[in-house]
C-alpha cells in the first residue's frame, strides 16, 4: 500500500505523514503548489504555497524519512478556485473558495496524480472521520475535535473519494497533534494554521478582486425594501448578503445587507426584525449525497448554511436530479446564494450543495 500524503507545511498535514508512514510504511509528501503572490497581485504575506511553507514540508519528510515533491496546480486553481471566487462576488453572491479547492485540487487534480503515479491511496490533514457501514457505502463523521470539524467543506466527496482517503486527524484532539508534533520534533508544532481563504489572508475580500481584475466597481445606493435611498455603497464587491459591519449607514437600529443587485448596482438593507431577512429555506443546486442515493421524501435532518453556524432542524426533498428544497423548522437569517448548505443525521453527513436561492 503506498499513500501519497498532501503537505502544506503545517503542523496538521506533518502529523498526517507520520502516521500514514507508521500505518503503512510507504508513504511519500507532496505540496500542492496552488499559486505564486505576484501572480495574484499579492506580495510580503506568509501563504500556503510560500517558499517557507514548501520548505517546512520537506523538511519534516526529511525527518521521517520519506520523499517529497512539489506539484504544480496552478492553471487549475486560478481557473476553478480563484476566478470562481470573483465571478460569485461580482454577481451578488458568496462564494465558498474552501469548498472548490477540495473538489477540484485536493480531491480531484491531487487524487489524480496519486493514482496516475501508482499510490493507492492519499491522506490529507483535514479534521472529519472516513467510515465505511454494513451495506459497504463509505460515510463521513465529524472529527472528533468539534472545534476543528471540517466536515462541512468536504460534503462534496464521493464514494470513489471517498474509498480512496484518509483523514489520519479525525480521531484526534489538535492539542494531541500539536504535542505529537513537539515530541517528534517537527519545527512547525507551534506554527500558527493556516488562513481560511488562503490567497486573501488579509480578509480583504474587495481589494483581492479589485487588484486581480484590475477592474474598479463604481459606488451606488444603499437602498430599503420600498427603493428608498439611505446613503451611497463602496461597491458591490465590498459586501456580502448578511453583512452588518462595515455599512457606514445611520440608522436607529442594526442594519443588514438583505440583497445585491448587480445590475442595479444597489444594495439593499434591513434592520434585523424585517422579515426580508429571513428566510424559511433555501434551494440547493450542485448536490452530492454522501450518505445514500436518494434522499427519502420529506427528509429530516439538521442543516448549516454557513460553516460557523450551528445546525437547523430542516425537512428536505429532492425535487431534481440535482436539486433539493430545504425547509428550515426556524427561520434563517440571511442565508446567502453561492454558500453550502450541508446536512447532518447526528454525526454523519447526509450530502449537501450550493445555495442557488432563498425562500
Amino acid at each position: 500500500m503506498s499513500i501519497l500524503v498532501a503537505m502544506s507545511g503545517g503542523v496538521d498535514s506533518s502529523v498526517s505523514a507520520f502516521l500514514m508512514r507508521e500505518k503503512y510504511g510507504v508513504c511519500v509528501g507532496a505540496t500542492m503548489l496552488l499559486f505564486l503572490n505576484e501572480s495574484l497581485g499579492i506580495s510580503g504575506r506568509h501563504l500556503c504555497c510560500s517558499r517557507e511553507n514548501i520548505s517546512d514540508a520537506k523538511a519534516v519528510c526529511d525527518v521521517l524519512g520519506i520523499g517529497h515533491e512539489t506539484l504544480n496546480f496552478m492553471a487549475g486553481f486560478e481557473e476553478r478556485v480563484v476566478r470562481k471566487f470573483v465571478e460569485v462576488y461580482e454577481s451578488g453572491g458568496t462564494p465558498n473558495p474552501c469548498v472548490d479547492c477540495n473538489k477540484f485540487m485536493k480531491f480531484g487534480e491531487f487524487l489524480g496524480h496519486a493514482r496516475a503515479t501508482g499510490h493507492d491511496m492519499i491522506a490529507t490533514g483535514h479534521y472529519a472521520r472516513i467510515e465505511r457501514d454494513n451495506s459497504g457505502r463509505w460515510l463521513l463523521r465529524k472529527a472528533v475535535d468539534t472545534s476543528r470539524d471540517q466536515s462541512y467543506v468536504l460534503y462534496m466527496m464521493t464514494q470513489d473519494v471517498l474509498s480512496h482517503t484518509e483523514f489520519p486527524l479525525g480521531g484526534m484532539l489538535k492539542s494531541e497533534v500539536r504535542n505529537m508534533a513537539a515530541s517528534l520534533g517537527f519545527t512547525n508544532a507551534r506554527k500558527h494554521d493556516s488562513q481560511d481563504i488562503c490567497f486573501v489572508p488579509d480578509g480583504d475580500y474587495a481589494g483581492f478582486i479589485e487588484s486581480y481584475t484590475g477592474k474598479t466597481y463604481p459606488p451606488g445606493d444603499f437602498v430599503d425594501a420600498s427603493g428608498k435611498i439611505l446613503g451611497t455603497h463602496k461597491g458591490i464587491v465590498h459586501y456580502t448578503v448578511g453583512q452588518r459591519k462595515g455599512l457606514g449607514v445611520a440608522a436607529k437600529s442594526r442594519l443588514y445587507v438583505s440583497r445585491i443587485d448587480p445590475a442595479m448596482n444597489t444594495v439593499t438593507l434591513a434592520p434585523e426584525t424585517d422579515a426580508g431577512l429571513l428566510a424559511r429555506g433555501v434551494v440547493v443546486r450542485d448536490v452530492n449525497l454522501v450518505a445514500c442515493e436518494t434522499l427519502p421524501e420529506n427528509f429530516r435532518a439538521g442543516v448549516k448554511v454557513r460553516y460557523r453556524q450551528r445546525e437547523i432542524p430542516c425537512v428536505a426533498n429532492q425535487t431534481g436530479e440535482n436539486e433539493i428544497v430545504v425547509e428550515f423548522a426556524e427561520a434563517v437569517r440571511s442565508p446567502a446564494v453561492g454558500q453550502a448548505a450541508v446536512m447532518y443525521d447526528g454525526e454523519y453527513v447526509i450530502g449537501g450543495g450550493t445555495i442557488a436561492g432563498v425562500i
